[in-house]
């Protein structure tokens, strides 16, 4: 089992870099269980970008309360070491346009139906979880456990434009490097980035990169980005 202090951090990585999971409702009682495609806020909240005609989307705005299931990859012939996390919250639609424009960045393909008249965005405001690292290994976390440092999570907030700005104007060839590390070779773009990690596209590709510890702020972004490359151009 993975040491305690490490378990939270582990279960943001892994909610972080989740493009798919399992949204479970209720109606009258009866559990409900659907895809969802989600991104994560920088205060590590969930974010949902869903069709009212949904019978989840239904669901929540009578009922909330909800669970929301990712999965890591399976890494042998035994789906019971696949890593997981399961996040129990509220949901509330979410108005904020620069957290749909996050989600879209995180899922560019949306992009042709996200402006429809039916489709809302919606945030799920994490109130427990538990994370389970592979067989026999389950960790119930606190909020307070898993969320990020609030003050360090909205600074690089604030700071993510001119972070973007300046990766992909000025070091283009760098973040083709790191996204050529990722299997696929390209003119790489930096879409999003927070104190856990960035994420990287091209096209409607996009991938994970996470930084070896949590960040304070812009500063430590850089730093971890300078670790990143030199490492790629060792290998």
């Amino acid at each position: 089992m993975a040491d305690r202090t490490t378990i939270p951090w582990q279960a943001r990585c892994l909610l972080r870099a989740a493009r798919a999971g399992t949204l479970a409702t209720a109606t009258d009682g009866q559990p409900f269980a659907s895809l969802i495609t989600p991104a994560s806020a920088p205060d590590l909240s969930l974010l949902l970008l869903l069709s009212g005609i949904s019978r989840h989307t239904r669901h929540l705005r009578a009922e909330p309360r909800c669970s929301v299931l990712v999965t890591g990859e399976q890494p042998g012939p035994n789906p019971q070491t696949t890593p997981r996390l399961t996040i129990t919250g509220l949901a509330e639609p979410e108005p904020d346009p620069a957290l749909k424009a996050r989600w879209l960045a995180l899922h560019p393909y949306a992009t042709h139906y996200a402006d429809l008249p039916d489709f809302t965005l919606w945030r799920i405001r994490p109130t427990a979880a538990i994370f389970v690292g592979g067989f026999a290994s389950a960790t119930s976390l606190k909020t307070a456990d898993l969320l990020p440092n609030p003050a360090h999570a909205a600074a690089i907030s604030a700071a993510e434009a001119a972070i973007l700005a300046h990766c992909n104007t000025d070091h283009a060839d760098a973040l083709a490097l790191l996204g050529a590390t990722q299997g696929v070779a390209g003119p790489w773009r930096m879409v999003a980035a927070d104190l856990d990690g960035c994420d990287l596209a091209l096209d409607e590709h996009v991938v994970r990169i996470a930084w070896s510890a949590p960040v304070a702020d812009a500063g430590g972004v850089r730093s971890e980005l300078v670790r990143l490359v030199r490492e790629a151009r060792e290998k």
